[in-house]
């Protein structure tokens, strides 16, 4: 899971005395002493950017660096420039200039800012990578060994996240108002910090990356990143963080994934296979406190109202619960390993010692049983129509980052942790907007093609609208709904496809049977290698049986023709004692005579 949230000059003092020390309190001490108090490992730098700035990824993070370039938009060895250029003559005024990458936060904050937004500017933005519930758990409450493995899968699914919004996303702003936006030159400036422990104190293996906006423009300047880019592929780039670390740990430890629905009508998520489902309430103390609060929400917001909230209200009902069932942050400073001895006593006492003994061995049991269900190869067309389908019907009209989105759940659902091929979600993204959609309105919005998914309906949405017409389901139910009705009809058409070009046996003329109702063999073929509309299915697998029998009788009726004729000639078998001829095999000519034959074949 990755969420985000803002960082302006109000802000960091609050990252800078809590966050960047494990959501403690400093309490005027440094922050590395401060760290060590509470725990939790020093911040590091990570990101492309870092060498214009004189920084290198895995440098440890200072408390003056932190504030230079995260609290205040200015270059993280500012102290140093400044003196040099005081020492060299220069004003107070502009040394200071000199440090600050890009505009100054005092323009922003003047009055002959035109934009009131502007006048509380952003400085970094809050980047949270969150692994699974069950992740959560095997980390907590297994050995070290294997604590490190999922530590390190943590690690390289968040870096590789942050490289997708290096490579792909990330854009700078250009021209009056920032209307134009131009692809970052070296790359961002982040800072990580790992936390252990959520706010009620149970585990939750959890990195802080704040991304500072000051980046360069291809020219070498320096501006602010474009915040919408970011915030508008959060989605797509929480869910690749999560597919990345599905896929590390089960190549690392040889886990599986299987789907989990959290909430009745919402989007499953996926949790390692095997691991105690009553281990998640334990793991998550909160969830029963944020549903009692949210109850109360949606009835007063149904009073108020007079109908259920919609899909954003639910969230916005969400947030507004947990904030008020938000517990303080604990003051008392506790080492990992003691708060890992915490847990799993705790743990032993709820469910016993037994179950939290054979959690590895019960997640490599349930793993076998998994991927014997798992298909080698990826079907792009299936996952295409399964891809929009969903979005279609969830949001109507979308962009390319929601397509990718759905994509890369689609592949964590199928995959279940095995690798995929890099690029796949892309391809199926392309294949979606090549086949399947439309452009819709103004900008890069687009809508499902209607007449493309139902090609042979008379009416667009002849199939679709049954399906999503059931107002009593949520929306990503119908949205299911629709997306396995139509891969059911990529089924059927593949299928009629692949019976209709079988190669055909050879014709033998076979007398129908009393009362025998055979339909004729439909030959002619569609374009691209499909039956001609009407055509059943079932109707087809009867020629075809039908066939196949015809082909059977021909081949007994040519056995016995060859053997006929080797008896003929003196190789069939020591004669027996003749029967009776019976009256109708007698022909006019030929005098037969009992127990004697002429000639020819009895």
């Amino acid at each position: 899971m990755l969420s985000v949230a803002k960082i302006g000059p109000r802000g960091w003092p609050y990252y800078c005395n809590g966050v960047l020390v494990g959501d403690g309190h400093r309490r005027g001490r440094p922050l590395r002493a401060a760290q060590d108090e509470a725990g939790v490992p020093p911040g590091v730098w990570r990101g492309r950017g870092l060498a214009a700035v004189g920084l290198t990824a895995g440098d440890v993070v200072t408390e003056r660096q932190a504030e230079l370039l995260l609290g205040e938009g200015r270059h993280p060895d500012a102290d140093r420039i400044e003196r040099e250029l005081l020492a060299a003559g220069e004003s107070p005024a502009r040394a200071r200039r000199a440090t600050v990458l890009g505009r100054p936060i005092e323009h922003n904050q003047s009055p002959e800012t035109e934009k009131a937004k502007e006048r509380t500017p952003w400085l970094a933005m809050d980047l949270v990578f969150r692994a699974p519930s069950t992740a959560q758990i095997a980390w907590a409450l297994m050995d070290d060994e294997h604590r490190q493995v999922l530590e390190r899968c943590q690690d390289i699914a968040r870096d590789k996240t942050l490289a997708y919004l290096e490579d792909s996303v990330a854009q700078i702003r250009r021209g009056s108002g920032g209307k134009h936006r131009e692809h970052v030159r070296d790359g961002l400036l982040v800072a990580v910090f790992r936390h252990y422990e959520a706010r009620g104190g149970r585990p939750l293996l959890h990195d802080h990356a704040v991304v500072s906006i000051r980046v360069r423009r291809p020219d070498g300047t320096r501006g602010n990143l474009s915040a919408d880019s970011m915030l508008e592929h959060i989605v797509a780039a929480g869910t690749l963080y999560s597919l990345h670390f599905m896929e590390e740990v089960s190549a690392r430890l040889g886990w599986a994934w299987e789907p989990r629905e959290v909430t009745p009508g919402r989007r499953p998520v996926m949790e390692v296979a095997g691991i105690d489902q009553r281990l998640i309430g334990w793991q998550s103390t909160r969830r029963q406190q944020i549903a009692d609060a949210k109850s109360v929400l949606v009835a007063d917001y149904e009073r108020r109202h007079g109908h259920r909230p919609g899909e954003r209200a639910v969230y916005a009902l969400d947030r507004k619960a947990a904030d008020r069932t938000r517990p303080p942050k604990r003051k008392t400073p506790v080492s990992l390993t003691e708060l890992r001895e915490r847990w799993r006593d705790s743990a032993i006492r709820a469910y016993g010692i037994d179950v939290i003994s054979r959690l590895a061995a019960s997640a490599r049991a349930a793993a076998a049983a998994v991927w014997a269900r798992v298909r080698t190869t990826v079907d792009v067309a299936l996952a295409a129509v399964d891809t929009v389908a969903v979005v279609y019907v969830m949001r109507g009209a979308f962009k390319r980052h929601h397509l990718l989105a759905e994509a890369r759940r689609h592949l964590a659902y199928v995959r279940r942790g095995q690798p995929h091929q890099p690029g796949l979600d892309e391809q199926i993204v392309q294949a979606v907007v090549d086949d399947y959609t439309r452009p819709v309105g103004r900008g890069r919005k687009m809508t499902a093609d209607l007449r493309a998914l139902y090609p042979r309906d008379t009416e667009d949405q002849a199939v679709l609208r049954p399906l999503t017409r059931k107002r009593s389901a949520s929306l990503y139910e119908r949205a299911r709904l629709a997306a396995d009705a139509l891969s059911a009809r990529v089924n059927a058409a593949r299928r009629a496809e692949r019976l209709g070009s079988r190669p055909r046996p050879h014709v033998v003329a076979v007398p129908a049977a009393p009362g025998a109702d055979l339909r004729p063999f439909r030959t002619g073929l569609k374009e691209g290698g499909s039956l001609e509309p009407g055509t059943d299915i079932d109707t087809v697998e009867r020629t075809r049986r039908t066939f196949e029998a015809a082909a059977q009788l021909a081949a007994r009726l040519q056995d016995g023709i060859c053997e006929r004729a080797a008896a003929a000639d003196g190789l069939r078998p020591q004669p027996v004692a003749a029967k009776a001829p019976l009256p109708h095999t007698q022909q006019p000519g030929i005098q037969q005579t009992p127990g004697r034959t002429t000639g020819g074949v009895t």
